[in-house]
């Protein structure tokens, strides 16, 4: 059994050691050592199917497509998201993706006219997206996300492994370039999704999410105009939400 699940006592330590051992890493290289660390029924991935979902999603599939997916369906969803979801689940040959949706009594109390991203899209966000996050992430020890440094704000400066309350969060892509992700679709003739050649650079629900332009922070086109960056479920530590 893998020490960092095994002993949280010692996570911390474990946890920057192997950041150091795989900070020049490949990300098929993390993927393949988040699998032996943790193993497959103890590690997911969670994607959103976006802009550019496709490139972990193959390097995870070339790794082990049986590893658990968690897409969260937010009830917010663009359809042409929908439809990528399982284009690519089709075409990579994932085994396992679980559509992940929010609690309906959650929903029925604090979102009941269904128009809370207006109001309150942190509220928003944590019903839809965090609290259902944590409840899929329960059975795992470590998740795999596809965060990118080149993102900006606060990811800028995201390291490959860390610590996410009581569990581990790999981001293989954590070093890429666009000019990598670019590499991983052509060699792969991996589809894009369909909005981004409506110039959709970051895709997420669709009432807050917008087209950005091309000298744009890859991620301006999300709640534009809310000074609003991350949805939480990457500023929320998972363990935190039950």
């Amino acid at each position: 059994m893998s020490t960092l699940a095994a002993s949280p006592s010692n996570g911390e330590t474990s946890v920057a050691a192997l950041d150091a051992a795989l900070r020049n890493a490949t990300p098929q290289e993390v993927i393949a050592a988040a699998l032996q660390e943790i193993g497959r029924e103890r590690l997911a991935v969670v994607s959103s199917f976006g802009s550019e979902s496709a490139a972990l999603l193959k390097v995870t599939a070339d790794v082990d497509p049986a590893i658990p997916v968690i897409f969260l369906d937010t009830g917010h969803m663009f359809a042409e998201t929908l439809a990528y979801r399982d284009q690519l689940i089709e075409i990579l040959g994932l085994r396992d993706v679980r559509s992940i949706k929010p609690d309906a009594a959650a929903l029925a109390r604090e979102d009941a006219d269904n128009d809370l991203w207006f109001s309150d899209p942190d509220a928003c966000c944590r019903i839809r997206k965090v609290e259902p996050l944590a409840r899929a992430l329960a059975p795992f020890a470590a998740w795999i996300n596809g965060r990118k440094r080149f993102q900006g704000g606060l990811r800028a400066a995201i390291p490959v492994v860390e610590q996410d309350g009581a569990r581990v969060k790999f981001n293989p892509f954590a070093n890429a370039s666009r000019e990598d992700i670019a590499a991983i679709y052509q060699s792969a003739n991996l589809p894009q999704h369909p909005l981004v050649a409506a110039g959709f650079r970051s895709i997420g629900c669709m009432p807050c999410t917008s087209r950005s332009d091309t000298g744009e922070d890859e991620r301006a086109g999300r709640w534009r105009g809310r000074g609003k960056t991350e949805c939480g479920i990457h500023t929320v530590a998972t363990s935190a939400v039950s």
